[in-house]
């Protein structure tokens, strides 16, 4: 029996409990997932790629989630090509609300053209985890609030550390 896999790409910058929520979905839905950070020449992230990298590693060993299930890797480019790259028959994307649903549908409406052969799978963000974005753990860490309901405890011990002193 072959092996079904997804990938699961965005740029975890950084990593949150929304992510790992996804994530464990995928884990039901898939026999293999792999964690494509997205990586752009010219635009700098709060953490570099290695840094992000390692954190979502030590993320997956902190939930239990790491084996040979999940791999993670980088790509710089169309999600489309890394999704073949890693020999995925499926995208997975996670939903919060509407408004990631309209941008979702329009992205799967885009990768479909250029990639009919790989599925766009939708799953709901778990109701605990929908109002967790990124963007709003970078700018709560930033200002000094504790970012622990939102974030593993890898990902919260890196963000106080970038965001010391």
């Amino acid at each position: 029996m072959s092996k079904r896999s997804a990938i699961y790409a965005g740029s975890f910058d950084p990593l949150t409990n929304g992510h790992l929520s996804v994530l464990r979905a995928g884990l039901a839905l898939f026999d293999r997932v792999t964690v494509a950070i997205g990586t752009h020449a010219g635009k700098k992230g709060l953490f570099a790629f290695d840094e992000r990298e390692s954190l979502i590693r030590a993320a997956l060993d902190e939930a239990g989630l790491a084996g040979d299930r999940v791999s993670v890797t980088a790509f710089d480019g169309l999600v489309v090509d890394a999704a073949r790259a890693a020999g995925a028959v499926a995208m997975l994307r996670g939903l919060r609300d509407s408004t990631d649903y309209a941008y979702e549908m329009q992205m799967a409406g885009m990768n479909t053209a250029m990639a009919p052969d790989i599925e766009t799978v939708f799953v709901p963000a778990a109701a605990e985890t929908r109002p967790i974005a990124a963007t709003l753990v970078r700018q709560i860490a930033a200002m000094g609030g504790d970012v622990s309901p939102f974030v593993p405890g890898p990902v919260e011990e890196a963000l106080k550390a970038r965001f010391a002193g």
